[in-house]
């Protein structure tokens, strides 16, 4: 991560000198198979860590949202909380998806872990701050249809990589496209930038040598592009019919309770 405040013309950065976030993570290697095998149970005191630190983030968003409201900035002290827990969030979200296999550390630094993300402050725009909860909402929507998709098949995507010990190509680049989705809604959300979520589909081609990790650039193929596409029919399926469900359930309730009424 990058400290201290930077202007807003950024060398490298997204449109209008918004610095996209960046997601650092090594290509796809060899994983120990017993640790595939029990990943979800290995991860459940990262799991129990991750509750709380996002509980505390959210009170500390709030306050950050009135400083940035009226200063066009978040605070340091602030800015280094949020992004030390979006760090350690998605280490443990690209361990959970089977992206990386090393343990990831209970730490807010972790210089040494495969997994980084780059996120870099520049003023915000208090507008864009006033209504933040308005504006994340398609990106949010975008998130979660993604990631209820995924996990719909990963079961299918942890059997893989637990028979062929490691995470074919497509599959990486699909669900790394998913977990560098969800960090940059959440430095979005978090206002650790202003820069909208984009990119899901993956970046252009670079050559050989401006290539830093497996997802710097994230290159999708055919194959994990309709891995994305199907994420998201997926995701909107499920939420479609739990929709059917509840409503079917709420009409179930409201005639017994007729019922009852004519008795």
């Amino acid at each position: 991560m990058t400290t201290g405040w930077a202007p807003r013309d950024v060398p490298g950065s997204g449109e209008d000198g918004e610095w996209l976030p960046i997601l650092d993570v090594p290509p796809p290697g060899r994983q120990r198979r017993w640790t595939v095998l029990l990943r979800w149970l290995l991860l459940l005191p990262q799991f129990v860590v991750y509750v709380v630190l996002s509980a505390v983030a959210f009170f500390v968003t709030i306050a950050g949202w009135f400083a940035a409201l009226f200063t066009g900035r978040l605070p340091d002290g602030i800015y280094r909380f949020l992004s030390s827990v979006l760090a350690y969030t998605t280490r443990v979200n690209a361990s959970a998806t089977l992206l990386v296999d090393q343990y990831p550390p209970f730490s807010f630094s972790a210089p040494q872990y495969p997994v980084q993300i780059d996120v870099r402050p520049t003023p915000l725009n208090r507008l864009a701050v006033f209504f933040r909860l308005i504006l994340m909402i398609p990106a949010a929507i975008v998130s979660s249809l993604l990631q209820s998709g995924w996990y719909a098949i990963s079961w299918v995507f942890w059997l893989i990589t637990l028979i062929l010990g490691r995470l074919p190509g497509p599959l990486y680049a699909a669900t790394a496209a998913v977990v560098r989705y969800s960090m940059r809604l959440h430095a979005y959300t978090c206002m650790l930038t202003p820069a909208y979520p984009k990119k899901l589909f993956g970046d252009e081609q670079v050559p050989a040598a401006d290539v830093r990790s497996g997802t710097r650039p994230l290159v999708l193929d055919t194959a994990a592009t309709v891995l994305i596409v199907l994420f998201l029919l997926l995701g909107l399926a499920g939420h479609a019919v739990n929709s059917t469900v509840d409503y079917g359930s709420d009409d179930d309730r409201d005639t017994v309770g007729a019922a009852v009424l004519r008795r």
